[in-house]
């Protein structure tokens, strides 16, 4: 399953819900025609529950949804905290240049100069962009995600090439 957001809060009486998105276009999540729902965001796959997708829109800076049999609040409040995901092969296509953050965990990270600075571990969402979290043993080195310092992400080879120094 790859986590794609969270439940934040109810939103509205009619069982809508505020979603928390991992990434940068969650009203293409729209496209598919049910969400999974589970409290434990690395729990197997059987473990996820599916949820009909009633409706899903942009709200402010972010989107709402609504699921079938989630009828009020009450019933919304339920459903808080609950991480979203779908399976890899039930999510919309990437574009070019845009990857989902379970496609760049793990991924090797090395600097212009060859320099291995470690793997993605994480990414953290700050508003302005997104961070790589990247973890070369005790140390932990915070890279924003954006073409300044990321020259190239190459799935094919598990690795992310940086413009970052080891020593930054």
């Amino acid at each position: 399953m790859i986590v794609l957001g969270r439940v934040a809060d109810p939103f509205s009486i009619q069982g809508w819900v505020k979603v928390h998105a991992f990434g940068d276009d969650p009203i293409s999540w729209r496209t598919m025609p049910q969400w999974w729902l589970c409290a434990d965001p690395d729990a197997p796959e059987s473990a996820w529950q599916p949820y009909r997708l009633r409706g899903c829109k942009a709200h402010g800076k972010g989107i709402v949804a609504a699921f079938v049999g989630v009828a009020d609040r009450t019933a919304a409040e339920k459903l808080v905290g609950l991480y979203i995901a779908a399976p890899r092969e039930a999510l919309p296509a990437t574009g070019l240049d845009e990857y989902y953050w379970a496609d760049l965990i793990g991924l090797a990270v090395e600097n212009t100069a060859g320099v291995a600075l470690g793997s993605v571990s994480g990414l953290l969402s700050t508003g302005a962009h997104d961070v790589l979290q990247v973890q070369d043993g005790d140390t932990e080195r915070l890279i924003p995600f954006v073409g300044a310092y990321v020259l190239d992400v190459n799935l094919a080879e598990k690795r992310i090439r940086v413009d970052w120094e080891a020593d930054w």
